[in-house]
């Protein structure tokens, strides 16, 4: 899990206090939040749950090596963008060349430079600020602002791979404006993107910051609730469905009430947990999101409980 603060988070892996101590005072001048591991196994566990900015990392340690342990970083999918910096006490050539072929940016060598050890540290947090921005970017409806599909299927597969392994709370709300064809047809295309919009900033407000509200397609959205179970659910969906009927939209002067149905599951629902996938999870919701449509819409429905026995067909449990 990524550290919340202002700081970049540089996590350091050497077997060498020393280096931890000279690292501390070099580093200080620099307003980084530096963190420490004195092996490739600790360090491996410390990069996957702070998911650091940048890392300084030994090349020679006992055990697993660093070359070793960069490799394993930038095979796991929420280390893989994270920039590896080399300390090395070696001016092999061989080492270095293998170490820029594992997706290394950089090398500082030992005994450290201040001056160039705090370029280089600067230029890689530079390029990762950068690189994040883009990324960030590239995953953002631009007509909402919210998260977009490519971003919801790839953390809703994150998400239920938690719950297929340790048993994590997942939720899933599926918001769908409705009539909104009757709305864009009465008022014209650009009143429907309005309330796209507006739909878009409601759920911001409506929302923690932990969630993730998404443009799933066309006028309608996903909320990615983690930690969350279908009780929490249906609050947060009726939340959003109470948000989007108290709109007070307006077109020239003559008021339009805008209202939105929504659908509800939960990983709590699939049994066993160990066979919850992001397909299964977004089915039952669309299920639910009809059934709230066949109510009379402008309503909150949750999704049935479901068995999913090993050939894969579902029942209702």
């Amino acid at each position: 899990m990524t550290m919340m603060t202002n700081q970049p988070v540089v996590l350091v892996i050497d077997d060498s206090r020393d280096i931890h101590d000279i690292l501390s005072v070099r580093l200080r001048p620099e307003d980084v939040a530096l963190h420490c591991a004195m092996d490739a196994h600790d360090g491996l566990a410390k990069a996957r749950d702070l998911v650091p900015d940048l890392i300084l990392l030994d090349i020679d340690m006992p055990g697993m090596s660093g070359l070793e342990l960069c490799q394993k970083l930038k095979e796991e999918a929420a280390t893989a963008s994270v920039p590896i910096i080399f300390l090395t006490g070696s001016t092999d050539l061989d080492s270095k060349v293998q170490g820029f072929d594992l997706g290394a940016v950089d090398y500082v060598t030992k005994p450290f430079q201040p001056a160039e050890l705090r370029a280089r540290v600067r230029a890689a947090l530079r390029t990762k600020r950068y690189h994040d921005l883009l990324a960030r970017r590239a995953q953002i409806d631009g007509l909402t602002g919210l998260w977009n599909r490519s971003y919801f299927d790839r953390r809703l597969d994150e998400e239920t791979a938690a719950v297929q392994r340790y048993g994590r709370k997942l939720s899933l709300v599926l918001l769908d404006v409705d009539h909104f064809k009757r709305v864009n047809d009465t008022y014209g295309h650009p009143f429907g993107d309005r309330v796209l919009q507006l739909v878009g900033e409601a759920m911001h407000r409506a929302l923690r910051t932990v969630d993730a509200p998404c443009r799933y397609g066309g006028e309608e959205f996903a909320v990615v609730l983690t930690q969350t179970d279908l009780a929490g659910a249906m609050i947060v969906a009726e939340r959003l469905r109470t948000a989007v009927a108290a709109l007070g939209l307006t077109h020239r002067g003559t008021p339009v009430h805008v209202t939105a149905s929504c659908g509800v599951a939960a990983g709590e629902l699939v049994a066993p947990a160990s066979r919850c996938t992001a397909a299964l999870l977004v089915e039952m919701a669309d299920e639910a999101l009809y059934a709230a449509k066949q109510g009379g819409r402008d309503r909150v429905s949750a999704a049935h409980p479901m068995t999913v026995p090993m050939t894969g067909q579902l029942a209702l449990a």
